[in-house]
């Protein structure tokens, strides 16, 4: 745990500042969450070996929304909330939204991450929105991708929009440390 609070999560807030700010790009934050997980894997086995286990701070659902295929976004998002001890539940790419809801009350998720790529796909975004809040208004929803911006974030009922990996784990952090 020494190791996980105080090297890695400093590095990877480090890493994610600089991508915020533009002196770190999309390959070296790739490698950086590549480097962490493989660490964190380390970290883990040895955590079982001693049977220590490491605390999960909140279930959060990621999925890319029905009709997309492009992944490479929720997977950065996977990786590093993993890294910072979410239990991160990835339904995957061309997520249909009764699947999402689906797997949001049967799992009490209070957080779910939505990523679309395409235009074309953000409809389904809307409606994966539109049926979580229908079931269960509590659960809030962030929402990423390329082809998203802030306000239409919000149009579509979207809690959160995150324009990049490092905003999501921002955002989780806010949600769990208010349970």
């Amino acid at each position: 745990m020494a190791i996980i609070n105080g090297e890695m999560i400093p590095a990877l807030d480090r890493v994610g500042k600089g991508f915020e700010n533009g002196t770190v790009f999309l390959p070296q934050l790739l490698m950086s969450a590549e480097a962490a997980k493989a660490a964190f894997e380390v970290i883990k086995e040895k955590m079982a070996e001693s049977g220590v286990a490491q605390e999960k701070k909140g279930k959060i659902i990621l999925a890319t929304v029905k009709g997309d295929i492009h992944d490479i976004g929720k997977n950065i998002v996977k990786v590093l909330l993993e890294n910072y001890s979410y239990d991160v539940i990835d339904l995957g790419k061309d997520v249909p939204p009764e699947r999402i809801v689906e797997t949001a009350v049967r799992d009490d998720v209070k957080l779910v991450g939505l990523s679309a790529l395409m235009t074309t796909t953000v409809p389904s975004m809307e409606e994966t929105i539109r049926q979580l809040r229908d079931i269960d208004p509590s659960i809030k929803v962030m929402v990423g991708g390329a082809v998203l911006t802030e306000g239409y974030a919000k149009t579509i009922g979207a809690d959160q929009y995150c324009r990049d990996a490092m905003a999501s784990v921002n955002y989780a952090e806010g949600i769990f440390q208010t349970k």
